[in-house]
């Protein structure tokens, strides 16, 4: 299995691209949001034209009120690439080929795919409302305030604009007394795979991506980033959503749509803030967001 994966704007797609080309093999889309297929300008998923030259996987396929995750992809790519060993076998193909291109930058989806996941204990439904009234009480700041101070190690490389993930981390640490990051680290041993793992991590100079950032934001504006979100918003909140705080908007999205390039642009469209602001939003948070990747590939 070939893994290609890196920061966001690194131009994984493209690399990816070529060499599913150049092998004939298919891409299996490792994008937690490229899998709703409401979305694709403001996740950058792969164009129509872009998927005509190599069979993807995991693009499109969802409703944004469907519920996905790492477990979930974690089955499906193994379904998938089952079925691939089966025709490869059949018809005596290479085995220096690669099965397949898994390419992506979502950290906990390719780490489930090639390693497996970890044995976290389930919540009790009184602490998962505990950490619900308290993110519903101290809104995101003391969220991530709290997750810095509970699990340094998971603050470190989570998405930290994302309160479904912090909630997690903080049930987690709160149901059994430690870190969420201490039960991660204790399943680091690969899962038995029915392939061999190639990681290629594609990456550009700090500046350099910074600057491909600024520009993807400013183009996806441009292309309709506004009108899709504006969309979306109706579709998942209601259409009178305009007429509420931004906060209170937030506490009705999807986990589909409280990611980067979304959530920042409610505050403009509820009229607390410029579209200005909001796009550099987007900017800072996607930056963020790249270097929390690059530190989480760094250490694999």
């Amino acid at each position: 299995m070939l893994v290609i994966c890196g920061p966001t704007a690194a131009g994984k797609t493209e690399y990816a691209l070529r060499l599913a080309e150049q092998w004939g093999v298919p891409i299996l889309n490792a994008d937690s949001r490229q899998i709703y297929r409401d979305l694709p300008i403001g996740t950058a998923a792969p164009t129509a034209e872009e998927q005509q030259r190599a069979k993807h996987y995991f693009v499109g396929t969802h409703g944004l009120h469907e519920s996905y995750n790492a477990g979930a992809f974690e089955r499906d790519v193994l379904e998938v690439v089952g079925r691939l060993i089966a025709e490869r076998d059949r018809n005596q193909v290479d085995a220096e080929r690669p099965i397949a291109i898994l390419a992506g930058g979502s950290m906990l989806y390719i780490e489930a795919v090639c390693k497996g996941l970890d044995d976290i204990p389930q919540v009790p439904e009184a602490i998962r409302r505990e950490v619900q009234q308290f993110y519903a009480a101290e809104g995101l700041a003391g969220l991530q305030q709290a997750v810095q101070q509970a699990d340094p190690d998971y603050w470190a490389v989570v998405d930290q604009a994302n309160p479904q993930r912090l909630m997690h981390c903080l049930e987690i640490c709160r149901t059994t007394g430690g870190a969420y990051s201490a039960l991660r680290k204790q399943s680091s041993m690969q899962q038995q795979r029915p392939f061999v793992v190639e990681r290629q991590v594609i990456t550009r100079p700090r500046e350099e991506l910074y600057e491909r950032i600024n520009a993807r934001v400013i183009n996806m504006v441009e292309q309709g980033l506004v009108e899709e979100a504006d969309r979306a918003f109706r579709l998942t909140i209601g259409g009178d959503y305009r007429s509420m705080s931004a906060a209170e908007a937030f506490t009705r999205l999807p986990n589909s749509l409280r990611t980067v390039g979304y959530q920042e642009l409610l505050p403009y469209m509820t009229g607390e803030t410029s579209l200005e602001q909001a796009v550099a939003q987007i900017q800072t948070n996607t930056r963020h967001y790249a270097k929390r990747q690059m530190t989480w590939w760094r250490n694999r």
